[in-house]
């Protein structure tokens, strides 16, 4: 198949069902983002989503390949991590102009064999101002060994996260949490509500946590904790985290005006880190409200 990378640009509405759909999930106790209200860091990738018709969808429920990403073979497609630049606030109830483009394709070889990082940059406009530039990594690989799947476990819904302390909360995940995400984000990847899909066809021992979803909670812990006048953030998914799977969000570094987060799960005994965060915030910003 012949592919070129091209731009794609569209007029998007900051959609206010979504975005209550995540205030719902995430059922923190923050005051509601209403309309005129400028979307919290990140929460862009719900407020904006992007149906596909489901004649253009793939086997694992992504768009079929080779439209606006490159046509790939290898079955395993992860959000890896990116950066995004915040130059002004995103408001619910806002027409944005969305311009995303593939600009690069690199075939590389791991320790798990072949992959392929595909690296996309979108920018939101707000009339002629930019809003908010990102650029986000995807890696595809292959398949994982086919193991015996974990057993399915009855897991209660609950809100995602709970206080442990300072800094410290404990994060909840149940399937209804990760079916809710997806719909709310338009992501039909089966990985992350079909079972035997996940566990045998890419061969992971269970359901999958979204990497936007855990990048999205540690940006949340951060508000939570009172951080505001964010104008950058770095994010990077290191592992993959499996649905009922206990894990912690703390802060781990603050370095000036920047601020790090991890998500963390025990795996072999050990903590293992799964997605990592580090936001940067303009102080005169918080002082002047021009976050609001």
């Amino acid at each position: 198949m012949d592919w070129e990378p091209h731009t794609v640009v569209d007029e998007a509405l900051v959609d206010p069902a979504p975005v209550a759909a995540l205030q719902a999930l995430l059922d923190d106790g923050l005051p509601p983002v209403g309309p005129g209200e400028p979307l919290p860091p990140l929460w862009h990738w719900v407020a904006l989503p992007r149906w596909s018709p489901s004649s253009l969808l793939g086997l694992d429920g992504h768009p079929a390949r080779g439209g606006f990403l490159p046509p790939v073979e290898l079955p395993r497609r992860m959000f890896a991590g990116g950066e995004v630049t915040v130059h002004g606030p995103v408001r619910v109830g806002d027409v944005v102009r969305r311009e995303a483009a593939v600009t690069s394709v690199e075939h590389k070889h791991g320790r798990s064999g072949e992959l392929v990082v595909v690296t996309v940059v979108t920018r939101l406009l707000r009339g002629d101002a930019l809003a908010v530039e990102e650029t986000q990594d995807l890696i595809y690989r292959g398949a994982g060994a086919r193991s015996a799947p974990e057993p399915v476990r009855e897991l209660a819904p609950a809100p995602p996260l709970a206080r442990t302390g300072e800094w410290a909360w404990a994060l909840h995940t149940d399937p209804s949490l990760l079916m809710r995400f997806s719909a709310a984000t338009a992501n039909a990847h089966r990985i992350h509500y079909d079972h035997p899909y996940a566990t045998q066809v890419e061969g992971y021992p269970g359901l999958v946590v979204h990497g936007p979803l855990m990048t999205i909670l540690l940006a949340e812990v951060a508000r939570l904790e009172g951080v505001s006048g964010v104008t950058r953030l770095t994010h990077r998914n290191l592992a993959p985290l499996f649905c009922g799977a206990p894990a912690t969000l703390r802060r781990t570094a603050v370095d000036g005006a920047a601020t790090t987060l991890q998500l963390v799960s025990p795996a072999q005994g050990e903590e293992t880190a799964r997605t990592t965060l580090t936001l940067w915030v303009d102080e005169t910003r918080v002082e002047k409200g021009n976050d609001r």
